[in-house]
């Protein structure tokens, strides 16, 4: 089996080299980037994971996902200092997956790399039968293969996440789903009560690409008090 492919840029060349041989000792083989730009350059479809330090000089680890998320669904980690809920809403707004705080414990980053991977690859829905699964919702079509999402002739480019709650609600049409469920079901966590503001920006990154008036959504209907749904 060949070995998952990281992609992790931080101008901090201690960091580089410590986190180089934390991933290298769990198995996985690990490409360095200096800065935001060279990750830019270097990122692409072969990485299971893309890990971004968001304070970097030049191109900021926020503005490196941006530009990444033109051309990539890759899941992403942001690696940061900065924890208030400003940052969080900009960072998972640039398309990040999830955020790992500073100073953080590298038992802890090697769960969540493990975790991260392992969910981009189970819901990537490899096998045949899963393959051959279509859902429709008005003009809306989920391809599993490749986790395709069309609207109409145009394919939507969502990320990981924003697949993975547009096919949790889609595959329950009509059921409503807390913000608490979509957390346990999508992020395959136990809840906490500051995860409530990640699943919402989620959830409005979503609806931008789907929409064409996000404010009154025809795909991702908020029912008040309840959560949401897909009609």
């Amino acid at each position: 089996m060949n070995k998952r492919k990281i992609l992790f840029a931080d101008d901090d060349g201690e960091i580089r080299e410590v986190v180089r041989i934390l991933l290298e000792g769990e198995g996985y083989e690990v490409v360095e980037a200096s800065n935001g730009t060279e990750a830019v350059e270097l990122a692409d479809d072969s990485y299971d994971l893309i890990i971004l330090d968001v304070m970097m000089p030049g191109r900021s680890g926020f503005s490196a996902c941006a530009e990444i998320r033109k051309r990539s669904v890759v899941p992403i980690l942001f690696l940061t200092a900065r924890t208030q809920d400003s940052d969080k809403t900009m960072g998972f707004g640039a398309g990040g997956d999830d955020y790992l705080a500073k100073p953080f414990s590298y038992t802890e980053l090697a769960a969540r790399v493990k975790a991260m991977i392992r969910r981009y690859h189970v819901y990537r829905g490899k096998q045949k039968e899963e393959e051959e699964e279509m859902i429709t919702v008005k003009d809306l079509v989920i391809r599993k293969a490749g986790k395709q999402v069309m609207k109409g002739t145009e394919e939507i480019f969502l990320t990981d996440l924003e697949y993975r709650i547009l096919l949790l609600l889609a595959s329950n049409r009509g059921r409503i789903f807390t913000i608490e469920s979509i957390y346990e079901n999508v992020w395959e966590e136990p809840f906490f009560y500051s995860a409530n503001n990640t699943v919402m920006v989620h959830i409005r990154n979503l609806r931008k690409k789907l929409e064409e008036d996000p404010k009154n959504p025809r795909y991702v209907v908020n029912v008040w008090g309840k959560g949401y749904r897909v009609e």
